[in-house]
């Protein structure tokens, strides 16, 4: 797809820069796809706001996507590809052989009425899932599951992939974007090809009205509030918050490492993302 840049003929049209999606589905989704979506605007459930600068914004439909992919061998034929507004890929209607419709992940250079599978050993084509026990290695995957049968979890925004590159032992090595390398075991999907809407960071909403539309508020920084708001506050005339930044908690921000290192999953980091870094 590509971006549309505007006259400006009005304020919000200055340097306004969006994704032309005219070869998209225009009507509705397929109603017994879809869900109703209930709006709680980063409140928790005794009604305190646990994430900041939310609510508001268009009303939504929840799509059912189908991360899984669990209908092996059985051919699908892609009818239409859609915009999803609760995320930032496109997503794809299939309608299988024995009639079953279902919304996928779109990746790149998918059409309409191209045909794809899942299976065990399927070719190395943009939609087409499998295991990684079946995959040659060098493969650009998308939609990467964590643990076997729960749905893909990896590199399901617009424009990401990761590279599977080798095997070790019972697990697949898989290079995500960031630069790390983690092992999945081999019986984990992955799908083929890269998501869809690489353009998606190149828009430039133009107005704060379009980020309202998607449900984001304002968002204020803590070196111009007061200092009974935020530890940053306060000072005479600018000043740039202290030495070290913080959360309106108290807690290290913006570079501070929060992972939790004793978590299941670390012993299948085998290269951090941060290790680049530290080769400096």
């Amino acid at each position: 797809m590509a971006l549309k840049s505007y006259k400006p003929t009005t304020p919000g049209q200055r340097g306004l820069v969006l994704i032309d999606r005219s070869e998209l589905w225009k009507g509705r989704p397929v109603k017994s796809l879809t869900e109703g979506l209930t709006k709680h605007g980063g409140r928790n459930n005794a009604g305190r706001i646990t994430m900041r600068r939310r609510g508001g914004g268009a009303k939504r439909l929840y799509r059912i996507v189908d991360f899984r992919r669990t209908k092996h061998d059985m051919e699908a034929v892609v009818a239409r590809i859609e915009y999803d507004p609760n995320r930032t890929a496109f997503i794809a209607l299939i309608q299988y052989t024995d009639g079953e419709q279902r919304y996928i992940l779109a990746p790149q250079r998918m059409a309409i009425g191209d045909k794809i599978v899942s299976g065990q050993r399927v070719d190395v084509k943009p939609g087409n899932a499998m295991p990684f026990s079946g995959m040659p290695i060098g493969t650009i995957i998308h939609n990467i599951e964590l643990k076997p049968g729960k749905g893909g979890q990896i590199a399901r925004a617009a424009g990401t992939y990761a590279q599977f590159v080798g095997r070790d032992g019972g697990y697949a090595q898989i290079r995500l974007s960031s630069g790390e390398l983690r092992l999945v075991r081999q019986e984990c999907m992955a799908t083929v090809g890269a998501v869809s809407n690489p353009d998606n960071s190149n828009q430039n909403l133009g107005k704060a009205g379009r980020n309202r539309h998607y449900g984001k508020r304002p968002s204020v920084r803590g070196v111009v509030m007061n200092p009974v708001d935020h530890p940053h506050g306060g000072g005479e005339g600018r000043t740039s918050g202290g030495r070290h930044p913080v959360t309106p908690w108290g807690k290290p921000t913006k570079g501070a490492r929060t992972r939790n290192t004793n978590k299941a999953s670390q012993k299948l980091i085998v290269r951090s993302r941060h290790a680049r870094k530290k080769g400096r």
